[in-house]
């Protein structure tokens, strides 16, 4: 199991170097040049392509093997760190912008593999809540390697040089992956539209009614819309109130997308232990409630403008409950998501692992597209009023559950 965990951690980690550039990098050099949190919350756009990989997830999923697109994904991720090393965030910001989107493509398609695999080489229970801890904070790590560390060390390393390594990290885990004999197997039946005849009407709505009806599907679908509604506003947002009132873009660099990011992937590392001792579901509800006490509490931070050192550090443990306690929660809900789709034939496992995980994007990505601009028009205060209530929502959600990912009470 160790081999396993070691190789799907280190597919995630290069998955989530783009949105740690994005995430990390953007809005905070976009502050600082003067744009408001509107233009802010539309870099979120860049996403997009997260949205689309249903799409093509089928073919993923049927055509050739998991090995070639993931050699070709990789490949293109690394000619593209290549490529934006002759860049300069100061004066190409809409090349930049165009280069992000590319790397999310290319990493939207790797995903689509690399989840296929996931879901194939997990098959025991007690395998899953260590895999998904192997996933969520393999792509953490590389999100704070990419966002994080970008952030503290662009000044004095440079621009070039930083993505002149992440080109040549993606090599690397490209000659790993090709080197890996996990990923050799093709597909072992044709695709779906080839073998089940002309019923049920035209492919993309059969395939649309087949992942549908796979048990549980329906309410995890409504879960991973709305989980991190409330909690993707109060991230987004907060740093930048404290850009705003206590903290330089230097000292954000380091609480929020250093030591946050350490705790949120500790958040998502406990995931594995502990969901070998305890159910899905009983984890679900805990941590749910912790995180709406959290966010109470960062609401009450709002009304204090103080420069001093009390209100400073109480900003930080604030920003480390909610990673700690959001990296928990992705852990479990992946978790979730996967032992809803071990539920599905295998033919089609990856495209509804991907189907949830595009929801699980849609629901976060529209939010934070919006939160700007809720910010913008109703203030902080009124915001994280609103933040708070859909978190509340969220939890009633999880709590009523009769079952999550086919495990019930």
């Amino acid at each position: 199991m160790n081999s396993k965990l070691l190789f799907l951690g280190l597919l995630y980690f290069v998955q989530g170097m783009p949105y740690g550039l994005q995430s990390s990098l953007l809005p905070i050099y976009l502050r600082t040049s003067g744009h408001s949190l509107t233009v802010i919350g539309l870099t979120k756009a860049l996403y997009f392509p997260w949205l689309l990989k249903v799409l093509w997830a089928p073919l993923v999923d049927q055509v050739g093997t998991k090995k070639k697109w993931l050699l070709a994904s990789m490949s293109g991720l690394s000619l593209t760190c290549v490529a934006s090393a002759a860049l300069s965030p100061a004066s190409d910001l809409v090349a930049v912008a165009a280069a992000l989107l590319c790397m999310n493509f290319l990493a939207a398609v790797q995903d689509v593999a690399v989840d296929g695999v996931a879901v194939r080489l997990l098959s025991r229970r007690e395998e899953v809540g260590y895999g998904n801890a192997a996933q969520v904070v393999g792509y953490k790590l590389g999100s704070v390697l990419a966002g994080g560390g970008l952030l503290v060390l662009m000044d004095a390393v440079g621009w070039g040089p930083l993505f002149a390594v992440l080109g040549c990290v993606y090599a690397a885990v490209t000659l790993c992956a090709w080197r890996n004999p996990e990923l050799d197997a093709a597909p072992s039946q044709g695709p779906a539209w080839e073998r089940r005849g002309q019923g049920g009407g035209p492919y993309p709505w059969r395939l649309w009614r087949e992942l549908l009806a796979v048990p549980s599907t329906v309410w995890t679908v409504v879960f991973v819309l709305t989980y991190k509604l409330g909690e993707q506003g109060a991230v987004t947002m907060f740093p930048l109130f404290l850009l705003d009132h206590h903290m330089t873009a230097a000292e954000l660099g380091f609480w929020n997308s250093v030591v946050a990011m350490g705790f949120s992937i500790l958040g998502s590392s406990l995931g594995g232990p502990l969901l070998s001792k305890y159910s899905v579901r009983s984890l679900m509800r805990n941590t749910f409630m912790l995180r709406l006490v959290s966010m109470a509490f960062q609401t009450c931070l709002l009304g204090f403008r103080s420069h001093s050192v009390l209100i400073k550090g109480a900003a930080v443990l604030s920003l480390i409950a909610q990673h700690f306690l959001g990296g928990l929660i992705t852990t479990l809900t992946f978790t979730t998501m996967m032992h809803c789709t071990q539920r599905a034939e295998e033919r089609m496992q990856a495209t509804h692992y991907s189907f949830l995980a595009t929801l699980e994007v849609l629901g976060k990505l529209c939010f934070s597209v919006l939160a700007g601009w809720v910010v913008d028009w109703a203030g902080f205060q009124a915001s994280f009023l609103l933040f708070l209530f859909l978190s509340a929502a969220a939890t009633l959600h999880v709590w009523n559950a009769a079952e999550i990912g086919g495990q019930r009470k």
